[in-house]
């Protein structure tokens, strides 16, 4: 009986294993390829983080319970050793994350691998709790009831970046973003500097052609060609949604708004009116 039990186990641990990674959009670039097992990279020695970090977005991810804890923490899956937190240490850059907390709560493990520092690099704070931080919410907005492929990191082109930490760790001044969404047969890319963001992020949209033009990466070198050259020379904005994020700075005197919250039972937009400056209501506050 024990050992019936414990084949189903085997079984139903290889099978989700099998639909984790069954559709596989990761790019073709050189780096150390490094497979968690929620998200995988390409790990860049020289620069000391990843040439880039993809993932498989899903509800189960967006929508799970765990809570993030800011374990930040060395890599030891790269063979060369990653960077360390105490790298960030009094440097005045954030520890930026690649694939974010928030996309990966679906339990401890996934959380937990979040903070490992081949998934971390350094941002400029406003531009960390600014611009990229509402880039985050909204792919998980266009990610609701789907799954969508991210892949993202700086752009590495150049070897003449600042440098910080006792590892040495380059601080990008571009980031990139890209997301494709299968179902919709859709695709688009966000290229954005490190710093504080004043503009619309609908500003930022460029081609995922020009992503590989500056990064040298091939990023979904495993699609059909006509498929892919179709999506990846295109950069039409209103092929997608902006509303979800409310851009514009929150003032002391706003009136109250629907939060931006997700319900876990119903899958849909919180209804709770909320004047909070994250847009998050009381109910929905780990989300934000």
């Amino acid at each position: 009986m024990i050992n019936q039990i414990k084949r189903t186990l085997l079984f139903v641990f290889s099978f989700n294993t099998i639909l984790l990674f069954s559709q596989d959009y990761s790019p073709k670039s050189s780096g150390e390829i490094i497979t968690h097992n929620y998200y995988s990279l390409s790990y860049n020695e020289y620069h000391e983080q990843a040439n880039w970090v993809h993932y498989k977005l899903r509800n189960a991810l967006i929508l799970g319970a765990a809570v993030r804890k800011d374990n930040f923490k060395a890599d030891y899956n790269v063979s060369t050793k990653s960077a360390s937190p105490y790298d960030y240490k009094g440097t005045g850059y954030d520890r930026g994350h690649l694939a974010p907390a928030g996309d990966m709560k679906i339990n401890s493990v996934a959380m937990s691998e979040s903070f490992f520092m081949s998934n971390i690099s350094p941002q400029n704070p406003s531009f960390n709790r600014g611009g990229w931080k509402k880039l985050e919410s909204l792919v998980r907005m266009w990610g609701r009831n789907k799954v969508s492929y991210i892949t993202t990191a700086g752009v590495l082109n150049s070897n003449n970046f600042n440098k910080i930490g006792g590892s040495q760790v380059s601080v990008p001044n571009l980031f990139y973003k890209i997301i494709y969404i299968p179902s919709d047969s859709k695709m688009i890319a966000f290229l954005m500097p490190n710093k504080k963001i004043e503009d619309s992020l609908k500003s930022y949209v460029v081609s995922v052609d020009k992503v590989e033009e500056i990064t040298g990466i091939d990023f979904h070198y495993k699609l059909e060609d006509e498929l892919e050259n179709k999506l990846e020379s295109k950069s039409d904005v209103n092929d997608w949604d902006f509303k979800l994020v409310n851009e514009s700075r929150p003032s002391s005197s706003s009136l109250s708004s629907e939060g931006r919250g997700i319900a876990k039972s119903t899958v849909n937009r919180c209804r709770n009116k909320t004047n909070k400056s994250n847009g998050y209501c009381h109910v929905h506050q780990s989300q934000s």
